[in-house]
């Protein structure tokens, strides 16, 4: 099957279209013994593509997880400091990689999996894919504050595109909201609540897409096909 190098290698598990671009750039892949070019049109069948000198096998099937991701816990492959990755949750023998991601501090569902196209779908901004969140802010949350929320909120000088909005549950002190977003601007949900004057203290996303967090444990992953 012909493509583009970089989708292959992602579809591959080698790494996302950006890294895998990167790695053709380091002139650490070669096709057919001749160092491979960004953009360059590839048949799985017949070329012979080297990554850092191992031969890439492509992929014959993909695979999804769902992973409920705990607090400190981040949501990379690799982490310089040590700490404990989102990608260790799940025993693979596939290279896997997390679709978006969720702060160190926020937990609930991920989508782990080698498909890049899917990957490449849930993440870009034009197909506006929802993404829920239970929220715990500090207040008791007025009506009012609930509007300027779904309205759009200005942040780092750009207002936020329209969310939804309802209260889960009024304590004394504080309220649980859910809270619906399409974007993915860095730390957005904690960010929108701060400029309404109300802090996060717990962050946990119940919905990716179709997908729903359910009774998945903390800490826990299960195996999905496309179809669930």
């Amino acid at each position: 099957m012909k493509m583009r190098l970089h989708k292959l290698m992602a579809d591959s598990g080698i790494a996302s279209r950006r890294k895998s671009e990167v790695l053709i750039s380091e002139g650490v892949v070669t096709v057919n013994g001749k160092r491979a070019l960004i953009g360059q049109i590839v048949d799985s069948d017949k070329d012979q593509i080297v990554v850092h000198g191992k031969k890439l096998t492509p992929p014959t099937s993909h695979v999804y997880y769902l992973v409920n991701k705990p607090r400190a816990v981040v949501s990379t492959t690799s982490d310089p400091e040590g700490r404990r990755t989102v990608t260790s949750l799940v025993k693979s023998k596939k290279r896997l990689y997390p679709v978006g991601r969720l702060d160190y501090d926020s937990e609930g569902l991920m989508l782990l999996t080698d498909d890049g196209d899917l990957a490449q779908k849930l993440t870009h901004p034009k197909y506006e894919v929802n993404k829920t969140y239970r929220v715990l802010v500090k207040g008791v949350i007025t009506d009012k504050v609930i509007t300027y929320l779904e309205n759009g909120v200005t942040i780092e000088g750009k207002k936020t595109a329209p969310a939804k909005v309802t209260i889960a549950e009024h304590q004394p002190h504080n309220t649980w909201i859910d809270l619906t977003i399409h974007e993915g601007r860095n730390r957005q949900i904690r960010k929108m609540c701060e400029a309404v004057g109300y802090p996060v203290l717990r962050l946990i996303r119940t919905r990716l897409g179709i997908w729903e967090l359910g009774d998945l444990k903390s800490g826990q992953s299960k195996m999905i096909s496309l179809d669930s």
